[in-house]
């Protein structure tokens, strides 16, 4: 009797768990879903166009010679602006600032001695009467000094000018050649093939065809 007994709990235990209540199914949309979306193949044109954009030659930057040569023309250093390089417009108008700084202080010292000297000849006073060593002689000899260094001067900042214009429009010439990856000047190491002497440093020019 008690054998049967406890085979009937067991059972009834057994029963009683296996009973599926309708309100606790499972509900799948409930878990939280994948967020990375499969990856979608690509498609035999866009796999081309792939490959045509990675093997397209690199866009190259073309400068006009002709304009970079007029805006140097027009104010010194704005052409060398125009070809990206910067740093040589302190020294463009440093070294025509100097050209001209150097004429008009000789220009101002021509003059003074030139006045003096048309006062001396006159018998007329000046600014130099009260010395006694400056004559007729020593006046000319000065402003023709000044003169002649004032036309030096000019000269120079005239010819500086005119290298910064040439030095523009050769720039932007050259520029297309410097950023064109197939033909490139690059710093290199010249290795002697004898052995007698150091390596050297030097220039290497490459270009592809």
């Amino acid at each position: 009797m008690k054998k049967l007994l406890s085979v009937f709990l067991i059972l009834s235990f057994c029963f009683a768990f296996s009973q599926v209540n309708p309100n606790d199914t499972i509900r799948l949309e409930n878990h939280p879903k994948d967020s990375i979306p499969a990856a979608k193949p690509f498609s035999e044109s866009q796999i081309l166009g792939g490959i045509d954009q990675k093997n397209a030659p690199a866009k190259i930057t073309k400068l006009s010679p002709i304009k970079a040569g007029l805006y140097s023309a027009v104010l010194p250093g704005l052409g060398q602006y125009y070809n990206k390089k910067y740093w040589k417009i302190p020294l463009v108008w440093g070294a025509v600032g100097t050209g001209v700084g150097i004429a008009l202080w000789n220009q101002n010292q021509y003059e003074r001695y030139r006045n003096a000297f048309v006062a001396e000849l006159n018998g007329l006073p000046h600014e130099f009467s009260d010395k006694p060593y400056v004559t007729k002689t020593v006046l000319g000899n000065a402003q023709d000094r000044f003169k002649r260094q004032r036309d030096y001067a000019i000269g120079i900042a005239a010819l500086i000018y005119i290298l910064n214009i040439v030095d523009a429009v050769v720039d932007a010439h050259l520029y297309e050649g410097r950023h064109d990856p197939d033909f490139a000047i690059t710093p290199t190491i010249i290795n002697d093939q004898l052995g007698t002497s150091i390596p050297k440093t030097g220039l290497s020019l490459s270009f592809k065809f």
